[in-house]
């Protein structure tokens, strides 16, 4: 059984409002914690145009795979984004994909939900995908630290060397991933 990108990220907690702000609002007021499947808009499924295809039965070397893989990379780069997380305040947690490594240290990178996306693997959905911005250089950012990234949410496509991402967060703070225990 295939998993789906709703399978491999965390579930929903608390759940956004039902509107999203007006263009141009300014940030509300307190920061919200989200997970990844809050940035999946309702009803939108990753694997929609592939299922018609009987992936197990195709090799590497067919042309029909190959046709499959740039469906899918194509669908998955423009993948649609939740317009109830633009102009949030949020704070999400994600593995870090430097975009840079300058020697003053790490001013953007990607924010992605797994470990290994974009680099082991071809990279997750557009809408799966942050791209994040610093004010200032972080001199202690590794490849795959996980952190809390907390800032305002955009809807600005990336695409980079790394993957596309649909939305950016300018971050006001990134702090090392800590969960409290239960």
């Amino acid at each position: 059984m295939r998993e789906t990108a709703r399978e491999l990220v965390p579930q929903i907690q608390p759940s956004l409002s039902a509107e999203a702000p007006p263009p141009g609002a300014s940030l509300p007021g307190p920061v919200r914690t989200v997970g990844w499947e809050q940035l999946i808009p309702a009803g939108w499924d990753p694997f929609k145009d592939l299922k018609a295809l009987n992936l197990d039965a195709l090799k590497d070397n067919d042309p029909k795979a190959e046709e499959a893989l740039q469906k899918m990379r194509k669908m998955w780069d423009n993948a649609p984004i939740n317009p109830l997380v633009l102009g949030q305040n949020l704070r999400l947690p994600g593995y870090v994909v430097p975009l840079e490594d300058l020697p003053d240290g790490m001013k953007e990178f990607l924010l992605v939900p797994y470990f290994g996306a974009c680099i082991h693997s071809p990279p997750p959905p557009a809408n799966q995908i942050v791209h994040v911005v610093l004010d200032k250089p972080a001199k202690r950012l590794r490849l795959m630290d996980v952190v809390w990234v907390t800032g305002p949410m955009s809807a600005t496509k990336t695409d980079s060397h790394m993957g596309v991402a649909a939305y950016r967060i300018d971050a006001r703070q990134v702090a090392p991933y800590t969960e409290k225990k239960r």
